[in-house]
């Protein structure tokens, strides 16, 4: 804890706040996907971004499904469900996301059905049936099946002998009836799409057309089943609960217990099973009873199921069908001389460096950082964090060197980050055996903070170097990735990061911080008192207003405290990506609050945390949500931000989102959200990212 911390502020009363003052985080985060799907529906988005926003559609709610349905499940099963701070009880949960999302699966594959996919075939992009093949094109695609699909395929029967088989997670599946010519006795088997080949295989000498490979594998399942009839086929998938439960206290390894806990979560219980509008009610009733799965729990669909696979057009090259390409730039004080490339420690002895990335380059800043550091004879030592990162990973290739230079280096890899486990285990057994000291940081928390400490010889004194992010080390994320990083020398940050690495390595003791909060409790405990404050300043008369953007705001006491400065009328702009369960303009409660989203070509993922602080901004970026996990269960660190120029540029992302100019979603106080795309003249309202995008020019060009 920093001393700014040490002592809260507290008021000589605290108002009574009424009951119902949450929204639902469960169902904030549905209303999170149907802007996404609004995104899709949007006529004046280029078509193939359309698709893409389609297929992250379908991602986000199998993760959703995968982990937070499948939660509220187990929580209710184990008898440990308890009310929501919205009020309803798990089960009254469960109904309305049922609810909403039918509502929002049917819409959604009724827009591909009906519009996007007519829109691709008029772009020559032709998503099309085997049955509507010439003869010749049928021809191609069976040699096709023969050659690359007949020999991965495994059909599985079902009777007395053969067992229903198991049904991995997120597969496409054919549910097959057959009959035997013989006896006329019917039979039931499954067919696995194989997921490592194309969902949509193109057709030979078409001009563009594409088949789903369940539709060319439903037409010749009678070569898989030789000597039966082939009745009907259906295709289906199903979402299993995939969340982890890893008991960090038992003595066993973590490494190896988690392997363990990621083999068992491929057989965890069925959460979600997505079926063709048009299966045999007698196939769907044994799918239910095999699957142990409830009618609930069936969601009826058009066909082509799995609408994540879209992501195969989404990303072809036709300019013309995609957003106008930005001009991704290095960061105006990392610029190379024309002879030699940028001495980024250097740079960094001069002044502090705010990247905004994808804006700027990663690999000429945070990864030309990491690269140097490595290089350089005069670096002693290297500490850094790895939530994710990329498969080919130039981060990794980094600390590798460094180590095989004979440098010290220390690298805390998360390897519980959700659904990146297998790949973090990859990675630190591949940096163990290069001489990296691995470390998987305090047990019973997730280390999420975004850190990087470079320690260099300069004469007889030691330099530290240090970068601070609100998104991962990941260059390829980081393309399409919305985030911040701060890289600097600043004494008091080195010394922070210090410490900190220390504690997370060793058995150091809560040590206090200078230029960082955080969590568990710096982060919480640190942000209270500085909304507290903003009361004080503004119930005396001097400047007060709190702004945050964040991924998520769900953690009530972070709300509370909130809603406690808007009902002194603290001015409070709150700019969120995904969940809210803060209600906005509430008469006597939150009046002065607004909430806006925004969603675009980049996932807005950045974390800024600003107060007016009495006319001296205070204002820190890092990696942590407001989010209880964020708060009590991980390690998070935000720093605070001390230059004038950088302090101005992060109050003008607040200023262009809030001005009216730029189109955005606003947060009413029943919990709508409303899509502000023209202003009060019919003009389109500017989108925010191209606007950043051309700040960011504007800035380096003025230098």
């Amino acid at each position: 804890m920093s001393e700014e911390t040490s002592v809260i502020f507290l008021p000589d009363s605290q108002p009574d706040l009424p009951s119902d003052r949450f929204l639902d985080r469960e169902l904030s985060w549905l209303d999170f996907n149907r802007r996404v799907l609004e995104l899709a529906e949007d006529p004046d988005v280029p078509l193939l971004e359309r698709v893409n926003y389609l297929s992250i559609f379908a991602s986000n709610l199998d993760e959703f499904f995968m982990v937070r349905v499948a939660s509220l499940k187990r929580r209710i099963a184990t008898g440990i469900a308890v009310q929501s701070a919205s009020g309803r009880s798990p089960q009254e949960v469960l109904q309305e996301i049922s609810q909403l999302t039918r509502e929002l699966q049917t819409r959604h594959a009724e827009l591909f059905a009906t519009t996007v996919s007519k829109q691709l075939s008029d772009n020559g992009i032709r998503i099309v049936h085997f049955s509507s093949l010439s003869e010749s094109e049928k021809k191609a695609l069976h040699e096709y099946f023969s050659s690359q699909v007949f020999p991965v395929l495994t059909p599985l029967a079902v009777d007395p002998a053969h067992p229903f088989p198991y049904i991995s997670g997120l597969s496409l599946n054919l549910a097959v009836v057959l009959k035997n010519p013989t006896n006329q006795a019917e039979h039931f088997a499954r067919v696995k799409v194989p997921p490592l080949l194309p969902r949509f295989i193109a057709v030979p000498d078409s001009g563009g057309s594409y088949v789903p490979l369940e539709d060319i594998m439903g037409e010749y399942l009678g070569e898989l089943f030789p000597g039966m009839q082939v009745l009907q086929h259906h295709t289906f998938r199903v979402t299993r609960n995939e969340d982890l439960e890893v008991d960090e206290d038992e003595g066993e390894n973590l490494l190896i217990q988690l392997e363990k806990e990621l083999l068992r979560r491929r057989f965890g219980p069925p959460v979600r099973l997505e079926v063709a509008e048009d299966i045999d009610p007698q196939v769907l009733s044994l799918l239910q009873r095999e699957l142990d799965i409830s009618q609930d729990d069936v969601y009826h669909l058009p066909e082509p199921l799995d609408l994540k696979s879209l992501s195969a057009f989404a990303f072809m090259p036709r300019p013309e069908l995609h957003f106008e390409p930005h001009a991704i730039t290095t960061n105006r004080y990392l610029e190379a001389d024309e002879d030699e490339a940028a001495d980024i420690f250097a740079s960094l002895r001069e002044r502090e460096v705010l990247v905004h990335h994808p804006y700027e380059s990663f690999a000429t800043s945070v990864q030309a950082f990491l690269e140097q550091a490595a290089a350089d004879p005069q670096v002693l030592a290297i500490k850094q964090t790895l939530y994710r990162t990329s498969g080919d990973s130039p981060i990794v290739d980094a600390l590798i060197d460094a180590a095989e230079a004979g440098k010290q280096v220390l690298a805390l890899v998360e390897i519980k980050a959700r659904f990146d486990e297998q790949n973090n285990i990859g990675w630190a057994r591949k940096l163990e055996a290069a001489g990296v000291h691995v470390v998987y940081g305090i047990v019973g928390l997730k280390t999420h903070c975004k850190l990087s400490l470079v320690i260099r010889q300069e004469g007889n004194k030691l330099g530290r170097y240090c970068h601070i992010g609100t998104g991962n080390y990941n260059p390829k994320t980081a393309r399409y990735y919305e985030d911040l990083g701060l890289l600097t020398s600043r004494a008091s940050v080195g010394e922070d990061l210090t410490n900190l690495f220390n504690q997370l390595s060793g058995y150091a003791s809560l040590p206090s911080y200078k230029s960082l909060l955080v969590s568990p409790n710096g982060v919480r405990d640190g942000l209270t008192m500085r909304i507290q404050r903003e009361t004080q300043h503004h119930l005396e008369g001097r400047p007060a207003r709190i702004r945050f953007k964040v991924n998520s705001l769900v953690d009530e006491q972070i709300v509370d405290e909130l809603y406690r400065a808007s009902m002194v009328g603290v001015p409070i702009e709150i700019l969120v990506r995904g969940m809210c369960v803060l209600k906005p303009g509430v008469p006597g409660l939150s009046e002065s609050v607004k909430v806006h989203s925004v969603l675009g070509r980049y996932l807005e993922h950045s974390r800024i945390f600003g107060f007016e602080n009495g006319g001296d901004p205070d204002i820190y970026i890092g990696s942590a949500d407001m989010m209880h996990r964020n708060l009590d269960r991980r390690v998070e660190a935000l720093v605070k931000i001390v230059q004038s120029d950088q302090i101005r540029d992060i109050r003008g992302i607040f200023d262009m989102a809030f001005s009216g100019e730029v189109a955005s979603w606003n947060l009413n106080s029943d919990g709508a959200w409303h899509r502000e795309t023209t202003s009060l003249f019919g003009d389109r309202l500017k989108d925010l990212q191209d606007e950043l995008m051309a700040l960011t020019l504007e800035k380096k060009r003025s230098r």
